[in-house]
């Protein structure tokens, strides 16, 4: 009993070493987090961020602003790579009761927060897609995607 305890207790040392040695396996420890503000000027103040394909990544999204949060919000939309940023952007200021996000999308936004207004701070985290590749993020309040408020992920071994 005492030989197979240990071989127990090896092997799971064993498959913990070689999952953290094998190159492009993104793990708990690999997580990343990324704080971007959202200002009045209609930016992120980051706007690009690198990925593992698989790789867990926690946005904070704060927004800096005196303005009250009817005149100016934002959120962080990431999209797919087959989507039409501006389609999304325009489409999605009409849904004001869906924190700006058009339905019809829904499908195509691999991760999102709600609005933040002045002073908030909104979190989002999710696993970055397995496919390499740049897939761009957005704000979509209206106006804003326009007025230049977008960034890139980009997932690459």
């Amino acid at each position: 009993m005492y030989l197979f305890k240990q071989l127990t207790t090896l092997s799971i040392l064993l498959i913990t070493v070689l999952s953290l040695s094998i190159p492009g396996i993104a793990t708990a420890q690999d997580a990343k987090v990324v704080e971007i503000k959202g200002t009045d000027q209609l930016k992120f103040t980051k706007t690009e961020i690198t990925a593992a394909p698989g790789q867990e990544i926690t946005v904070k999204l704060t927004t800096v602003s005196k303005l009250p949060p009817s005149a100016m919000s934002h959120n962080f939309l990431l999209l797919t790579s087959s989507v039409d940023a501006t389609k999304v952007a325009q489409e999605s200021a009409k849904f004001q009761d869906n924190q700006y996000i058009a339905p019809k999308y829904e499908d195509q936004i691999i991760a999102h927060t709600d609005m933040a207004g002045g002073g908030e701070t909104v979190t989002v985290t999710f696993t970055a897609p397995e496919e390499p590749g740049d897939y761009e993020y957005i704000c979509t309040f209206p106006g804003h995607y326009l007025g230049g408020m977008k960034g890139t992920l980009t997932v690459k071994e």
